[in-house]
C-alpha cells in the first residue's frame, strides 16, 4: 500500500510517500480502505516530535470503506469513519491507503456526503460534542464562551452550541476573522488579548461555560470569566504546552467554579467515552442539510501532504482541511 511516513522528526518536508506492507486486522480491529482523512494539529505536533516517539504513519481520523472485519460486525464495503484509537500515536495512522483501527473507534455512517466531507467531521465534532455536552453539560439558552473559535475544533463547537440553542461568545486574536464567527451565529465576537474576564465584565454578559482551546496560558483568565458556579473545560493547547506555574486552587479557582479537561486522544472510543455516544449520523444529516457548516475549506491530494502541513501550520486555513487518497 501507499503510505505517508515521518522520515525524521521535523518540519513538513520530513513527510514522504512510500510503499509499506498491507496491514492485517487482528481480533477486535477493522481494516479500512482509506478514501480521505482530516488534517489535525495533533499530527503536526507528532511529526515535529513534540509528543515524543510516535508511529511512523501519522493520521488520527479517516473516512473509507471496510476491507475486512474479523468479527463480521461490519460487512466489506460498508462506509465508515474512524477516529483515534491510538492511530498515528501508538499504531500506524490514516495517512495511508489501508489502516487497521480498534473496532470501538470505527462507526458506520449513513450519509451521501463525499469522502472529503465525511472526513472533515469525526475528530473535531466528536471532541466538541463531548466537551460541550459531556463535560460542560451545556443547556439551551445558556451562554458559552468558545476560546480559540477560529480553529476547526472551535468552529465545530460554535456550530453545535448554536444549533443546540445556546448563546455563543466566540474569540479570535485577529479582528479580521470576526465576520467568519458572526456568520456561524456567534452572539458576539471578542478579540482575545489575554484578558477576556475584564471584557466580559464590561459587556454585562453572564457566561455559564467556557470551552477553552487556548489552554494553560489562559487558564486563570478563563476561570475568572465564568459566573459563580459556572463551568470551564480545557480541550486544547493553542497557546502552547508550558505548564501553569504556581497554580493555587485557593487563589486561582473561584468558589463554585467547576474545571475539567477532555483529552480526546486518550479516551475517545474507550469504555467510558464510547464513539457510539456521539450522534454522528445526526450531525452528518445536518451537514448535508446545510444546518451545520462543516464542509472542508480546502482539500488536498495525497501527494500534496507537505503543502497541506505547511498551510495547516501557517494557520491561514480558517477551517477544517482534508486529504483525498484516491
Amino acid at each position: 500500500m501507499k503510505a505517508i511516513v515521518i522520515s525524521a522528526y521535523g518540519p513538513p518536508e520530513v513527510l514522504h510517500v512510500t510503499e509499506l506492507p498491507d496491514p492485517v486486522p487482528a481480533r477486535g480491529e477493522v481494516l479500512i480502505r482509506v478514501k480521505a482523512f482530516g488534517l489535525n494539529h495533533a499530527e503536526a505536533y507528532m511529526r515535529a516530535g513534540a509528543w515524543g516517539d510516535v508511529a511512523a504513519v501519522p493520521g488520527i481520523e479517516c473516512a473509507g470503506s471496510v476491507e475486512a472485519d474479523p468479527s463480521g460486525r461490519l460487512a466489506p464495503g460498508t462506509r465508515v469513519v474512524a477516529v483515534l484509537g491510538g492511530m498515528g500515536r501508538t499504531r500506524n495512522g490514516s495517512y495511508a491507503e489501508l489502516v487497521t483501527v480498534p473496532a470501538t473507534n470505527v462507526t458506520a455512517v449513513d450519509s451521501s456526503l463525499g469522502w472529503a466531507e465525511l472526513a472533515a467531521v469525526p475528530e473535531v465534532y466528536a471532541t466538541a460534542w463531548n466537551g460541550l455536552f459531556g463535560n460542560l453539560g451545556l443547556r439551551p439558552g445558556e451562554r458559552v464562551l468558545v476560546r480559540g473559535a477560529t480553529s476547526s475544533l472551535g468552529q465545530a463547537a460554535v456550530n453545535l452550541a448554536v444549533d443546540h440553542g445556546a448563546k455563543v461568545l466566540a474569540t479570535t486574536r485577529d479582528r479580521a476573522h470576526a465576520p467568519l464567527l458572526e456568520g456561524l451565529g456567534a452572539e458576539e465576537v471578542l478579540i482575545d488579548d489575554g484578558r477576556l474576564a475584564a471584557q466580559v465584565e464590561r459587556s454585562g454578559h453572564a457566561v455559564d461555560a467556557v470551552f477553552d482551546l487556548v489552554g494553560n496560558n489562559a487558564l486563570r483568565d478563563s476561570l475568572a470569566t465564568v459566573r459563580p458556579r459556572g463551568r470551564v473545560c480545557q480541550l486544547g493547547f493553542l497557546g502552547g504546552f508550558e505548564p501553569v506555574r504556581d497554580f493555587d486552587p485557593i487563589a486561582d479557582l473561584p468558589s463554585g467554579v467547576q474545571l475539567s479537561f477532555f483529552g480526546s486522544a486518550f479516551v475517545l472510543g474507550g469504555p467510558d467515552y464510547p464513539l457510539a455516544d456521539v450522534p454522528l449520523d445526526a450531525i452528518y444529516a445536518k451537514v448535508e442539510a446545510g444546518v451545520l457548516p462543516a464542509r472542508p475549506v480546502r482539500t488536498f491530494r495525497f501527494d500534496e501532504i507537505v503543502e497541506a502541513h505547511r498551510v495547516m501550520e501557517a494557520g491561514g486555513a480558517l477551517g477544517k482541511m482534508t486529504v483525498t487518497v484516491d
